[in-house]
């Protein structure tokens, strides 16, 4: 690729780059926002399903260290 076709795909870029602005701000302008309340609504929901799975894992990784640490090094006698 040559350095002429380069500066003028360049060039060709930054000329659409207006144009792709105002259309991506009238996208914008069509997306339904949450209000308030449905917003801390998704935002508790979240800060639990987190917690549930953090508390998930956390049994797991004690359960699991239970077995493979404790449990079956006491079975050959260690």
């Amino acid at each position: 690729m040559s350095l002429s076709t380069s500066l003028t795909e360049f060039s060709t870029a930054v000329k659409g780059t207006p144009e792709f602005l105002r259309e991506v701000r009238k996208e914008l302008e069509k997306v339904t926002w949450p209000d308030r309340e449905q917003l801390q609504q998704a935002t508790i929901t979240i800060i639990a399903f987190v917690l549930l799975i953090g508390a998930f894992i956390a049994i797991m990784d004690v359960t699991l260290q239970a077995i493979l640490v404790k449990g079956i090094p006491s079975l050959f006698g260690a």
